[in-house]
């Protein structure tokens, strides 16, 4: 599996300069971005196998990945971790948000407590399909966060394509008075 390099975007992990040019222009409402490797060969068949094929019993293991990524940062600092959420529709068929299943298992390892503060009001179609353009307007609106007021929180995702759900979500939390929001990924499209 191939790890992320020391350079990328501190606002959406991809690899290649501090910040990239999208970033540059329209930065994620994020104090960083990070992810532990590249959405890519064996990292890319893992995640799909976990997200599609019910293999929820890979949360933990992927988790490990999420823990080594926030030890070397050395940022743990968090009031709490907050997954992205699926529509409830979308739970039902799939049988399980894998956000979710991380973000539980990087709290047993981590000790910080897992909180649903955003909901997903709608179910539109599935991003990976989408141009950036088209993934932006498919999540616009389709977030909802709780009271948020001064906390330090981390979202969690299994994949960081272009990160508009991160950026959807992270507004949302920033709108409900969350005083920092960082975002963690297992992979990152590069």
């Amino acid at each position: 599996m191939r790890r992320l390099p020391e350079v990328k975007c501190s606002s959406c992990a991809l690899p290649g300069a501090a910040v990239c040019l999208q970033c540059i222009i329209e930065p994620l409402p994020v104090g960083w971005c990070d992810a532990w490797g590249v959405y890519a060969g064996p990292l890319a068949a893992l995640v799909q196998t976990f997200k599609y094929d019910r293999h929820d019993f890979l949360d933990d293991v992927l988790a490990g990945l999420l823990e080594e990524v926030l030890r070397a940062r050395g940022d743990l600092a968090f009031d709490a971790i907050v997954p992205v959420p699926m529509h409830p529709a979308k739970v039902r068929r799939r049988g399980y948000n894998q956000a979710a299943l991380l973000g539980r298992a990087l709290a047993s390892r981590i000790g910080v407590p897992v909180k649903p503060l955003l909901a997903k009001t709608t179910d539109r179609g599935t991003q990976s399909s989408l141009t950036r353009r088209e993934r932006a307007e498919n999540v616009r609106g389709s977030y909802v966060a709780s009271d948020a007021a001064g906390l330090s929180l981390l979202l969690i995702d299994d994949i960081c394509t272009t990160g508009e759900t991160l950026r959807a979500c992270a507004s949302q939390l920033v709108a409900q008075g969350a005083a920092r929001v960082c975002a963690l990924t297992v992979a990152k499209a590069d």
